[in-house]
């Protein structure tokens, strides 16, 4: 950690909270990058954006808490085992996918993040998108990412885009088909979590929570849970 030469982003109206002004820590783009550095960034607040690692640095603010779960600690709820047998019962199935050919996801994926932003960011930042803007979540030389893709028979409904390295899950994204009765965001991570035992990863890492903010009030469902507070993980369960 020593020698690293990170950047400051000048402030500027914040995402998540109306009334507050956010501004970020990021690295430069002519730092060496590398799985095992990034996994120790994962443990101090910090997420991935294309090719580049940032954390929030506001003055006063600490509202953005990393949240990850033990994936050998967590268990279903009584909600999300409901959940998650009716989709099996809906002929729901998930696939994890690996693949070199990242131009062939764009092509792939467009449509549904296009319906999925314009039904749930349509007046946010990331509205109007594009084929790039999508594309740019899964730009990351020196990453292994995958992709966890959900269908319904043959039908594509969702994809979350995951970052790996030796110790962790890192979910960078997830878009989905919104007009459908089962929740895939939700499934999303119980499928990280259960690919996470399979293969032996510590923990899935489901970004940052926010209290006051409505849109991430689903994260703090899943228990037990940690969260990066003040320089520190916190257990929540």
């Amino acid at each position: 950690m020593s020698g690293l030469k990170l950047g400051v982003s000048q402030q500027q109206p914040c995402n998540y909270l109306p009334d507050r002004q956010e501004r970020l820590l990021f690295t430069l783009p002519d730092e060496p990058l590398n799985p095992e550095f990034y996994q120790q960034l994962l443990t101090l607040n910090f997420r991935r954006s294309g090719e580049q690692i940032y954390t929030t640095y506001c003055e006063g603010c600490q509202h953005c808490q990393s949240v990850r779960l033990i994936a050998e600690e967590f268990q279903f709820n009584n909600s999300q085992r409901r959940l998650w047998n009716k989709a099996k019962r809906s002929d729901w199935r998930y696939q994890w996918v690996q693949t070199e050919d990242k131009s062939s996801c764009t092509a792939k994926y467009y449509a549904l993040y296009q319906s999925y932003i314009d039904s749930k960011h349509a007046d946010g930042s990331m509205s109007p998108t594009s084929p790039e803007q999508m594309a740019y979540l899964w730009q990351a030389t020196w990453l292994k990412i995958q992709f966890l893709e959900q269908y319904l028979g043959d039908q594509l409904v969702a994809v979350t885009v995951v970052d790996c390295t030796a110790d962790a899950f890192s979910a960078v994204y997830t878009f989905y088909q919104t007009d459908h009765a089962l929740a895939f965001g939700t499934l999303a991570i119980l499928t990280l979590v259960e690919l996470a035992k399979i293969e032996n990863i510590r923990f899935v890492y489901l970004g940052y929570y926010i209290q006051q903010c409505q849109k991430m009030s689903y994260k703090a469902k899943f228990l037990p849970q940690q969260r990066f507070i003040a320089g520190e993980w916190l257990s929540f369960r």
